[in-house]
């Protein structure tokens, strides 16, 4: 079966999950997130084919989820950090993170977790709320046609400009 390409659909989830969707992709970010940022790095912790993982990667750069930048420490490679845009990501991970800690773990069952850097202490569960700060249900929203409320996002072709 072919892939649907949903990069015009009127729906955010539809689009974020065209960019994102991928397991790899969010796996890569997740690492990225760690502090990975060299391609080896990135094959080790996946274990992937290094045709795929390079497919994967030049696609991050061209959604913008990835940059490439000069290796750090001067060498001849070339470093995969990731953009603002990118680094939003975090927010969707720790979701995923926290829905499958919540419906695919047994109670005592072995896992890694998420720990406050300054605490020590886990990292407090996210949820949906209203803009005065109530907690909301699926029954409590409802989605509907509107217009986009945030920065437009930068064309392939702006962000090329400004990396060179």
């Amino acid at each position: 079966m072919r892939r649907t390409c949903l990069k015009n659909a009127k729906c955010p989830v539809a689009r974020s999950l065209d960019t994102v969707g991928d397991w790899w992709t969010l796996l890569i970010v997740r690492d990225a997130l760690k502090g990975a940022c060299r391609f080896g790095e990135f094959q080790k912790s996946l274990g992937l084919a290094k045709n795929i993982l390079s497919a994967r990667l030049r696609t991050m750069v061209e959604n913008g989820i990835l940059e490439l930048q000069p290796a750090a420490d001067g060498s001849p490679h070339n470093e995969y950090h990731l953009t603002a845009s990118g680094a939003q990501l975090q927010l969707v991970l720790v979701a995923l993170r926290q829905w499958g800690e919540r419906n695919l773990f047994e109670q005592g069952e072995p896992m890694m977790v998420m720990l406050d850097k300054e605490s020590g202490q886990p990292v407090q569960r996210l949820q949906l709320t209203s803009q005065d700060g109530r907690m909301l249900t699926p029954a409590d929203v409802h989605v509907k046609e509107g217009a986009a409320n945030a920065p437009l996002k930068k064309s392939k072709q702006t962000r090329a400009r400004q990396a060179r």
